[in-house]
């Protein structure tokens, strides 16, 4: 019997791939993949497929270019979210620094649970729109 598949990474579509693998990028403290750096200040970035990689090589981002990206709308289901991604901190002081990071990066708060005595966390959306979790594990 062949070995299952494994997941390479996961991919996120974005009008400005750029922007989202740096919002990424700074957000998780992961590295661009050999030859996705930004280009100098001197040539353009027109890359429209990028991918990041964590200290060990391993591709964990990917981010596509597509002409067009309706933000969801979540939790309303009009537009829905289709994917998200969960990242998770060691307590509730390291929850608030980490919101405060994303949102100076350009996210948006978009759901705040941070007083569940369960699971405090936050939803946020990122420069493109698709949520993601920050929360307690």
């Amino acid at each position: 019997m062949p070995a299952y598949p494994e997941i390479l990474q996961t991919v996120l579509d974005t009008t400005e791939p750029r922007r989202l693998a740096e919002f990424y990028r700074q957000l998780l403290g992961y590295s661009y993949r050999d030859g996705d750096a930004p280009p100098a200040e001197d040539q353009s970035d027109d890359a429209d497929w990028l991918v990041l990689v964590d200290a060990n090589g391993g591709r964990r981002l990917a981010f596509q270019c597509v002409d067009e990206l309706p933000p969801t709308t979540w939790p309303s289901s009009e537009v829905p979210m289709q994917l998200h991604i969960d990242v998770t901190v060691a307590d509730v002081a390291e929850l608030e620094f980490h919101r405060d990071r994303a949102l100076g990066m350009g996210a948006k708060l978009v759901l705040d649970r941070r007083e569940d005595p369960d699971e405090p966390l936050y939803v946020l959306a990122d420069p493109s729109g698709h949520p993601f979790c920050i929360f307690v594990a």
